[in-house]
Order: structure tokens, then C-alpha cells, then sequence
């Protein structure tokens, strides 16, 4: 049997893996998440759970908007929506084979039913009356948790990025999680802090009473 108290950033191992198995129920993932836990595995294995030391962050005002961005913001090319069409958003993010699969059928799932119940939040960026781009992840509080991004035209990501960023500021939210710094969130301004930081600023983020809608 599987217990919530498992779920602790306490017991995480050298990789951050913090433990195995139990369900992705929405109870369960929104005690992951409150505690600095996320699941991440693959579509062959166990449910792993997960609080890696450094956290990846970004910084509620430290995204890196470049010149050529900048441009694309203001032209218009990309009208930005919210929670207008998550499943396919969670499905555009899954479906990218350079990725691997970690957005099972289980996940999307389970995120689907996170949504449905106001938990889990999508950014759609639409180009030509077409889903062009976007992300997915959770709001706990005064926690945003970013989940993963897509795009199949140039900037739809970013722009869809840079929107999310001016919402959680709009709307008072104190911590935008990543989990794993990449090449390319580097790029768009992410950090990594250690999770001792990390929980801290997580404890401070849930006093926060503030909603993404």
C-alpha cells in the first residue's frame, strides 16, 4: 500500500527520486505538489515521484524576452487564450517523439480530471484559427507549477510563455516551478535554486490565497 506520507522531498535520494509507486489520483497529486513532489516516469514503468536538488524556477519577472520576441509580442501574429482548450494542449505536448513519453495516457488522464476539477490550467496560442503552441501545468495557492510546452509554429511557446508570465504576476502568484532546468528554458531566463530555497518559498507561496481564472 502506497501512503501520502511517502511524498516527503525528506526522503528523496541522490537523483531526487523520493518514491515509487501509489496512483495519480487528484488528492494525491495536489499533496505531491504542496509538499515539492511531482510524478515523472515513463509509459513502461512504475509511478515515480520526484523533488530534485537544485529546483529549476523561473522568476516572475526574469523572463529573457529577445529582440526578434519582442517584435512577435506586439504583432499580433499569436492571439493568447486560457483554459480554452487543454486537452489539446496536454496531447500537443505529449505528442513530441524528441521528448520521450513521459505524458502517458495515465497522465493525461489524470491531468484532464485535474482540470476539470480547476487545479490544472492551459495556455493556448493560436496562429490562423489553429492551435499553434502552448503549456500546461498546476496552481496550488500562490504556486504555479509548469508541467511542459509545445509548439508547432516559431515563438507559439514563448508567446504563450510570456502571457502565462504577466497572468501569475496580474494575479499575485509568488512561485512558478519548472522542475528541471533545459538547454532551452535556460535560455528563456530559468534558474536553479537548492530545495531547501525551494521548499521555503513553496511554504510562503501556499499562504497565498490567489486563483489563475
Amino acid at each position: 500500500m502506497f501512503y501520502d506520507f511517502l511524498l516527503s522531498p525528506e526522503r528523496a535520494d541522490e537523483q531526487g527520486l523520493v518514491a515509487v509507486g501509489g496512483d495519480l489520483r487528484p488528492e494525491r497529486l495536489l499533496q505531491a505538489y504542496r509538499r515539492g513532489v511531482f510524478p515523472w516516469f515513463d509509459e513502461d514503468g512504475p509511478i515515480l515521484w520526484w523533488s530534485p536538488d537544485p529546483r529549476a524556477i523561473f522568476e516572475l519577472d526574469g523572463l529573457h524576452i529577445s529582440r526578434r520576441l519582442r517584435r512577435t509580442l506586439g504583432s499580433g501574429k499569436f492571439s493568447v487564450t486560457f483554459d480554452q482548450d487543454f486537452a489539446g494542449v496536454i496531447r500537443g505536448c505529449a505528442a513530441r517523439p524528441a521528448q520521450g513519453t513521459w505524458i502517458t495516457a495515465d497522465m493525461i488522464s489524470a491531468y484532464e480530471k485535474l482540470h476539470a476539477l480547476g487545479h490544472a490550467h492551459s495556455v493556448e496560442a493560436w496562429h490562423d484559427g489553429k492551435l499553434a503552441g502552448g503549456l500546461y501545468g498546476v496552481a496550488v495557492n500562490g504556486l504555479f507549477a509548469g508541467e511542459s510546452m509545445f509548439t508547432s509554429v516559431r515563438d507559439a511557446s514563448k508567446v504563450a510563455l510570456a502571457s502565462l508570465m504577466e497572468r501569475l504576476r496580474e494575479r499575485g502568484f509568488r512561485l512558478f516551478d519548472i522542475q528541471f532546468r533545459t538547454e532551452h528554458t535556460t535560455r528563456l531566463g530559468a534558474i536553479e535554486i537548492p530545495r531547501a530555497a525551494y521548499l521555503k518559498r513553496l511554504r510562503e507561496a501556499l499562504r497565498v490565497a490567489v486563483t489563475f481564472t
